[in-house]
């Protein structure tokens, strides 16, 4: 079987790491991604930057990545803003993303679901040339409400698929969302509205993300997101932990059968890269960490 990887090194792994990574060495991890024939990449997200300072150069990141045929580079917006800025940049695919909790909603975009949900369909509906996707932060697990009800996630799947969104992924933003629990909740979104393409954004808390894999694929899940090195969190969710390390996904999808087009031994190189660029980049200052 196929399956897709997006690395999200770029967004989700350095939004959370106390360094400020260059613009140049942020498009030296994007080579090495492209060279290990990862053709989907999440290269930044266009939020307040006094907020995540990780984040700030987003516009000279998207201006300066490589161009090569067959690689899909997303940025990531929480508002309106967001977007006319990834736009703005030239960016033809966007992740819109809002939580399912109420709280982590606040937390993270600073207004609740619903308030950012109509933000971000008025805003959707202002550019019908862009390639839009959906991302549920929190989508099983919050660190502020709990166990999300898989009624409550179907609503916020139904909100984007009213926007013409047709592409969802689901977070297990802490990543401590036992795997029966998420494939159920997932059973029950896909039950509901089974034409929309789902993919998995899985933290790994408790080194079963793996298995949750597994169990996704068993179930036609196709499309994850992961991160090189396992870096990554959420500096708006309190007790998240890094991503699914890309390497390691690859290597069990592999072990497994499946495809996914990346070759490791290129791949163990962007990994090598990475680590490198976050040890040796500078921290942030006192007056970026009091955001």
């Amino acid at each position: 079987m196929k399956v897709q990887i997006t690395d999200v090194f770029l967004r989700d792994g350095l939004q959370d790491e106390d360094v400020i990574v260059a613009t140049a060495d942020k498009l030296a991890v994007a080579e090495a991604l492209v060279a290990a024939g990862v053709d989907r990449i999440e290269a930044g997200s266009f939020v307040n930057p006094k907020k995540v300072p990780q984040m700030a150069d987003a516009e000279a990141v998207f201006a300066a990545l490589p161009a090569k045929d067959l690689v899909t580079y997303t940025a990531l917006a929480l508002n309106a803003r967001g977007i006319q800025r990834a736009i703005a940049a030239g960016a033809s695919r966007v992740a819109v993303v809002t939580s399912a909790s109420q709280a982590h909603s606040s937390a993270n975009a600073g207004q609740g679901i619903e308030a950012a949900l109509e933000n971000l369909a008025r805003e959707v509906a202002q550019h019908p040339q862009t390639s839009f996707l959906a991302g549920i932060s929190t989508a099983f697990t919050c660190p502020f409400e709990g166990d999300i009800d898989a009624r409550y996630l179907l609503r916020v799947v139904r909100a984007f698929k009213n926007m013409g969104i047709t592409a969802i992924g689901l977070a297990d933003t802490l990543g401590t969302t036992p795997t029966g629990r998420l494939m159920a909740s997932l059973a029950h979104v896909r039950d509901a509205e089974p034409d929309l393409a789902y993919s998995l954004h899985l933290h790994n808390a408790h080194g079963q993300a793996l298995g949750t894999v597994s169990a996704a694929v068993d179930a036609g899940i196709t499309r994850f997101d992961a991160a090189l090195a396992g870096y990554g969190g959420c500096p708006f969710a309190p007790g998240a932990h890094g991503n699914i390390a890309t390497e390691e996904i690859v290597r069990h999808l592999h072990a497994a059968g499946h495809d996914t087009g990346i070759d490791e031994d290129r791949l163990a190189e962007a990994v090598r890269l990475a680590r490198d660029v976050v040890a040796h980049s500078p921290a942030l200052t006192r007056e970026q960490v009091s955001r």
